[in-house]
């Protein structure tokens, strides 16, 4: 089984807001966000993927949404190359 981590934005206002998450099903995953299941801060918007990376073992998938959660210079880079 592989396991995904994922970057997800939703225009808000005059800001574009990020959510970094994990999951083994991210198109589940997306729409679970979108419909309101989600995670709590993501609920009520609508989010579109930009960025994805898959991994062998649920171990380092963590630890890699870890590292992307805390690096703000790297999210700021995957928006901008992002087309919104």
């Amino acid at each position: 089984m592989f396991y995904y981590v994922y970057l997800i934005i939703c225009k808000d206002k005059n800001k574009t807001i990020s959510y970094v998450g994990y999951t083994n099903n991210i198109s589940k995953r997306i729409k679970l966000h979108n419909n309101g299941k989600g995670a709590k801060f993501t609920k009520g918007r609508k989010w579109k993927l930009i960025y994805s990376k898959k991994f062998l073992s649920k171990k380092i998938a963590m630890r890699e949404e870890y590292k992307l959660k805390k690096n703000y210079k790297l999210r700021k880079e995957i928006k901008s190359n992002a087309k919104i």
